[in-house]
């Protein structure tokens, strides 16, 4: 099948492109490299709608981040997808650091941003108990917020897939040639996907796919994150994303609530080797700790339940790349999508379909287009009485799977079910928070592989944890009363 528009990479910028595309009477196709979407910069990522005081006004960053606030609180609403607009604060600490938070203030009120105050230490520690009694000032910004990165890559583009958008995964890109008016797209496989205009939003990958087609004139510079995520028992520590003021390698080490009820602090800022490099470090670790405290004092680090590490996409200049080619008619670069491309993310997707008019795209308004999800949730947000009713019609929902976060048979195979289906024991963990509370999946893990085995038809040796090689089960089968 020949596509109008072929969209390389399942991250947020990808997925939330292929949802604007979906508006329209096209044929789309989302092509992504590993077994699940978000498995990139949109699955180790901080969560952070920030609200715009930072970017250097004039930029696209600045310009992307402003218009992108309002539209993902909207796509959120549409999408059931996890957030909440918590409000943050930038702290300082001393005289040097307070004009640095001024510096900022005035930044934010260049952009637009609207709200913004500016805060003794007291008036802050009146509306954050937990800050640090060392803190002298604090810039307020009530539009920021938080929301579950992952789960609003998996919404937007299950909401594309129902509306019309094909999604091939495990579609690793070697080649990418233009062909007559449009691009041939080749795979590891020998597989080839056909298009008018091709998208380039492959993440880290994006220089690579631009030089495919000899249209490179960026590198990507990858940075490392470490974080620690604590148990919900400390979630309440603060109620705001609590930043530090930032500096040139990012926007320092902060201390939030995250969209489920957990207390997240991070990331570190480092350059890494590769683009793949998302290994924890104990340097990378101590260092979250000991800044994370030099904010709120009390974060209780007995308390951590798991850590990660993702990977940044940033580029010399330090702007976004959203452009035409000039040298290749029909390819558009979404490239160098750090931060704020989370909170970006509609906004830029908006421009891309703009670009793709410019170029010769057709678009006509889809009748009957639906830009809403079901709630994953909905189940978990009943009354005893509804949940009693709900679990007769369906009684899969009243068997829990998952004791940490309450998570049901149920839901787990409705997570395979839905587009697009869980195909691993993360993709999961994304869709329902199987696996994310205390016991990390020690309890639920082989239940899980089960219902996926079931759901899918995939014998129980070929079940992994994210694709690949990453089988769950290693030296032979195991015996079937081991996993039920």
């Amino acid at each position: 099948m020949r596509y109008d528009v072929v969209i390389a990479g399942c991250g947020v910028i990808g997925a939330m492109t292929a949802r604007e595309l979906s508006r329209y009477d096209l044929k789309v196709c989302v092509l992504e490299k590993e077994n699940d979407v978000s498995m990139g910069s949109s699955r180790a990522n901080s969560g952070i709608i920030h609200g715009g005081y930072d970017p250097v006004p004039g930029t696209l960053k600045a310009e992307m981040n402003v218009k992108g606030v309002p539209l993902l609180y909207e796509a959120a609403r549409e999408l059931n997808v996890p957030h909440r607009q918590n409000g943050s604060m930038v702290c300082a600490f001393g005289a040097e650091e307070e004009s640095a938070i001024k510096a900022l203030y005035e930044r934010g009120m260049k952009n637009g941003v609207k709200g913004l105050r500016l805060l003794k230490g007291a008036q802050a520690r009146e509306l954050e108990p937990s800050l640090s009694d060392k803190l002298t000032a604090a810039l307020l910004v009530p539009n920021g917020g938080i929301i579950s990165p992952y789960e609003l890559t998996v919404a937007a583009i299950g909401n594309a897939m129902d509306n019309g958008v094909e999604l091939k995964r495990n579609f690793e890109i070697c080649r990418v040639i233009q062909e007559g008016d449009g691009f041939a797209v080749q795979s590891t496989d020998q597989e080839v996907v056909r298009g008018r205009i091709f998208v380039n939003a492959a993440g880290a990958f994006t220089d690579h796919i631009a030089k495919m087609l000899h249209d490179c004139d960026f590198t990507i510079i990858p940075r490392g994150g470490e974080y620690m995520i604590l148990d919900k028992e400390v979630g309440n520590t603060v109620s705001r994303t609590i930043f530090q003021v930032p500096t040139k390698e990012g926007k320092g080490i902060l201390v939030c609530p995250t969209a489920h009820g957990n207390l997240m602090t991070g990331p570190t800022a480092a350059e890494v080797p590769t683009t793949e490099s998302r290994e924890t470090t104990r340097e990378g670790l101590d260092t979250v700790a000991r800044l994370a405290k030099k904010s709120v004092p009390s974060v209780d680090f007995s308390k951590v339940i798991t850590s990660f590490a993702g990977v940044r996409s940033s580029v010399a200049g330090g702007d976004f790349i959203i452009r035409l080619s000039k040298k290749v008619p029909g390819l558009i670069h979404l490239a160098a999508i750090d931060s704020p491309g989370l909170t970006s993310c509609v906004a830029i997707a908006r421009r891309a379909v703009e670009l793709a008019e410019q170029a010769g795209l057709k678009l006509t308004l889809k009748e009957g287009w639906d830009g809403t999800r079901p709630d994953p949730e909905a189940f978990r947000k009943m009354t005893d009485e509804e949940k009693d009713h709900f679990i007769k019609e369906h009684p899969d929902y009243g068997h829990i799977v998952c004791r940490c976060e309450g998570v049901s048979e149920g839901e787990i195979r409705a997570a395979v079910r839905t587009n697009p289906g869980a195909l691993d024991v993360d993709g999961v963990k994304r869709r329902t928070r199987s696996g994310m509370g205390r016991c990390q999946g020690g309890f639920c893990g082989p239940y899980v592989m089960r219902l996926i085995s079931e759901e899918t038809g995939t014998p129980l040796e070929e079940i992994t944890k994210c694709g690949g090689a990453s089988r769950m089960i290693c030296g032979g089968r195991i015996g079937e009363g081991a996993v039920k």
